[in-house]
């Protein structure tokens, strides 16, 4: 099958989980020998390259900061040409992960009779869909249009059905479980907590877990954090690249606990990559993490603000991570959302559709 997946940006420029979500379906698909390829964009020439074996078309992006600071919706200025280059092709399927490109994918499908797909990334509640303007209104379109919409969580359906009267699909993001493996060797001596998500993006709530650290640090003087490498440092803080996913895979073995204290997640792909390395997971008790860390054994949830009720979260993993069954069964879970998995659900659909 001959699938072409759309991003508005991709790796190296962006490395979020939508593009780990389009790389790591790309190589499952491959595995199966289906013929996948990327259309995205970036602010330069045309290029097309082959990644690992995977197609990619890289589109000139037109600037976009002027509508950027009028605070409308992300990558609105690229999705004609990502359309030209689909009309170019003999894909069997459109799949976006980004409105605008699932509107070019729509519009494909209805001048060709073959099907399209759309992935939402996010979870389309009320916050959400008005944080940005026209997104609203975007949204609706692109899932109206397209044959099918599919969301990373039940969270994220039940959102889909409460704000917009979507009937959505739920398929769990992939998980790379070949590149994050345990490797108990590598866990550091003292508590480690490593948190990957963007410190700028204030929904991450990277502070909140400062404040946690400071409070673990007065059980454990020699414990540290983690961060993403733009974060400031602080005693007993250390920025760290993690954008490559190996050096991802590498913090997660050497953690004893994986953080994510975001707000507005429709899973928290960073959570299962963290237990497919076998280390146990603090998140949000909100969204789609719930149903990642759905068993005492593999991490906690906490609720709120109060960044003591995120520390006695972080403490009570800290003890958890010292029983040796904890990796196995951090592992198994994530192993629930193996990108074998997640590809032969999206092939189900995509028979389903054509």
């Amino acid at each position: 099958m001959r699938v072409a997946l759309l991003s508005p940006c991709f790796w190296p420029e962006v490395r979020r989980g939508g593009e780990r979500f389009v790389r790591e379906l790309a190589d499952a698909l491959i595995d199966r020998g289906h013929e996948p390829r990327l259309i995205t964009s970036h602010p330069g020439r045309p290029t097309r390259t082959v990644e690992d074996g995977l197609p990619i078309l890289r589109l000139p992006r037109p600037p976009a900061a002027r509508l950027g600071r009028r605070r409308y919706e992300d990558y609105p200025t690229h999705a004609p040409l990502s359309y030209l280059a689909l009309r170019r092709g003999d894909d069997d399927v459109a799949q976006a992960v980004h409105t605008f490109d699932a509107l070019a994918a729509a519009r494909w499908a209805e001048r060709t009779g073959r099907p399209s797909v759309f992935s939402y990334m996010g979870i389309p509640d009320h916050a959400g869909l008005m944080a940005r303007r026209k997104r609203l209104e975007v949204t609706v379109a692109a899932t109206r249009r397209c044959s099918a919409t599919v969301a990373l969580s039940t969270a994220a359906r039940d959102a889909f059905h409460r704000w917009l009267g979507v009937e959505a699909h739920v398929i769990a993001p992939p998980v790379d479980v070949r590149a994050f493996t345990p490797d108990p060797a590598a866990r550091a001596e003292q508590p480690t907590i490593v948190c990957a998500a963007d410190p700028n993006e204030l929904r991450k709530r990277v502070g909140l877990l400062r404040e946690a650290f400071a409070r673990v640090r007065r059980e454990h003087p020699s414990a540290r954090l983690i961060l993403d490498g733009r974060a400031r440092g602080g005693e007993g803080i250390e920025p760290r690249p993690l954008d490559d996913r190996a050096a991802l895979a590498a913090a997660y073995r050497e953690a004893w606990v994986s953080a994510l204290p975001s707000t507005g997640e429709a899973f928290g792909l960073v959570l299962a990559e963290a237990m497919a390395c076998g280390t146990p997971v603090v998140a949000t008790d909100e969204g789609g993490m719930r149903e990642v860390v759905n068993e005492p054994e593999t991490g906690r949830l906490f609720a709120g603000d109060d960044p003591a009720a995120l520390a006695g979260a972080l403490l009570e993993v800290i003890d958890l991570a010292r029983d040796p069954a904890t990796s196995a069964a951090c592992r198994a879970r994530a192993e629930d959302f193996s990108a074998e998995r997640c590809a032969n659900r999206y092939l189900d659909l995509y028979a389903s559709l054509a």
